[in-house]
């Protein structure tokens, strides 16, 4: 068998045996097929796609690459959620204590922020000590003791997804959706939980601009978790105004603590509730989704999921007074500029993408892997679609501390916010559950 004749016939849109796609992972994994090799056969899957079935034993052959976790915990199920990626996306902080507080072991591995989008990583190591380095072992002693941990992908899970995500990202083969799902699914299989609530966004700010896209997108990765006896549902959610109140690292932390609390209700715990309802309920902690929400919204009046991110924090080395004084704790950045509205009206369209890019431009994020991040910066938003602006209202506030690209990011939250005459509603935070 050659890689030759494997790309040479995925490029002539004929279907790949499990056999085949078997050898093309094991051997870029192994090294014996190089990146110029790989790079061809990416981009022939990119523009011939995969079936169904193809994608079944290229996720297959990914998981496989590492070790497949094998998660028993007597009387306590497991249950994880992965978000597609957004602006102000900080659902997992909030979440993962919900759901472990409610009797749920969450073993969620996240990723670091990436062009727009930001990633849970960089957020949690905004507090101070909080490591997110753990080896499969250390990971479920974390799992064992606090019934949840929020660690970065181990080494020994879906080890090639690496290679293969750092050759899509410089070879213009992200965006496939068997890529993106056989990326995505892989480790959550090698993950072990039994569970998987798939958040997928779409709109301006989203990877999935369209909804066609989001839909087929979510419902390829249930037919997968299906396909490996998964109990898999999504829901297909907004991305065309970022979520909650703010954009970036420690403001984020901050904001979730304050929602734990019960301080806060925006969209962003409303969203966060409802994914944890569902973890809940397809956990099989709830009879229907009508009780997984109330014993949801239970965890956050009683304290319970603030007292388990507060045991979390501190089992990862963090410091758990962040719970208690986010502001003397969670670094701060030393300069802000407020955005304000040019002229009175609604906000009738918040260009997302956009956004996310000052957020990056504050120091909140990385165009490349490497780049170092500022977790004091950000971006506040105080102001959405829907609302009602006056002329010289501050709509948003740029936090940060170098000032080497402040000018453009506050150029493009300028012209991030449309403001007409008519107000325009709201787009639905939720749009379609599937399962």
């Amino acid at each position: 068998m050659r890689i030759y004749d494997i790309i040479y016939k995925k490029r002539n849109l004929q279907t790949l045996s499990k056999k085949e796609i078997d050898f093309v992972v094991f051997n870029y994994n192994n090294g014996e097929i190089a990146d110029y090799q790989m790079s061809a056969f990416l981009m022939a899957v990119f523009f011939a796609g995969m079936t169904d079935e193809e994608t079944f034993y290229l996720t297959d052959a990914m998981a496989n690459s590492g070790d497949i976790m094998n998660l028993h915990f007597p009387d306590t199920p497991t249950a994880d959620k992965h978000s597609t990626g957004g602006v102000g996306d900080g659902t997992s902080l909030i979440v993962a204590p919900v759901a472990a507080s409610s009797g749920v072991c969450v073993p969620m591995m996240s990723g670091r922020g990436l062009g727009h989008t930001g990633g849970t990583l960089d957020k949690l190591e905004s507090i101070p000590g909080f490591r997110v380095n753990a080896d499969k072992k250390e990971f479920l002693g974390f799992l064992e003791y606090a019934n949840m941990a929020l660690i970065g992908q181990t080494r020994e899970i879906a080890p090639v997804d690496k290679k293969m995500y750092a050759l899509r990202d410089a070879t213009a083969t992200v965006e496939s959706i068997p890529l993106i799902c056989a990326s995505i699914m892989s480790k959550k299989i090698a993950e072990g939980a039994k569970t998987l609530i798939l958040d997928v966004k779409t709109g301006n700010g989203a990877f999935m601009k369209s909804y066609k896209d989001a839909k087929e997108l979510a419902q390829k990765m249930i037919n997968i978790g299906t396909f490996f006896k998964r109990n898999i549902s999504a829901v297909i959610t907004d991305m065309d105004t970022p979520l909650g109140n703010c954009a970036g690292n420690a403001i984020e932390i901050k904001q979730a603590v304050e929602i734990l609390k019960g301080n806060l209700k925006n969209d962003l715990s409303e969203l966060s509730l409802e994914l944890a309802a569902m973890m809940i309920f397809n956990s099989q902690k709830a009879p229907d989704m009508k009780t997984a929400a109330a014993i949801a919204e239970k965890q956050i009046s009683s304290g319970a999921a603030l007292e388990k991110f507060r045991q979390v924090i501190k089992m990862q080395g963090g410091n758990p007074a962040v719970i208690d004084d986010p502001d003397g704790i969670l670094p701060k950045a030393g300069n802000s500029l407020k955005i304000k509205a040019s002229r009175s009206g609604y906000i009738s369209y918040m260009r997302t993408r956009e956004i996310g890019i000052a957020a990056v431009m504050t120091g909140a994020g990385r165009n490349k892997k490497e780049d170092p991040v500022d977790h004091a910066a950000g971006i506040l938003i105080h102001k959405k679609t829907g609302d009602y602006v006056k002329e010289g209202e501050v709509i948003s506030e740029l936090l940060y501390n170098s000032s080497a690209n402040i000018d453009e990011a506050a150029f493009i939250m300028s012209d991030s916010c449309i403001i007409s005459d008519e107000q325009t509603k709201r787009p639905a935070l939720i749009k379609e559950t599937l399962s």
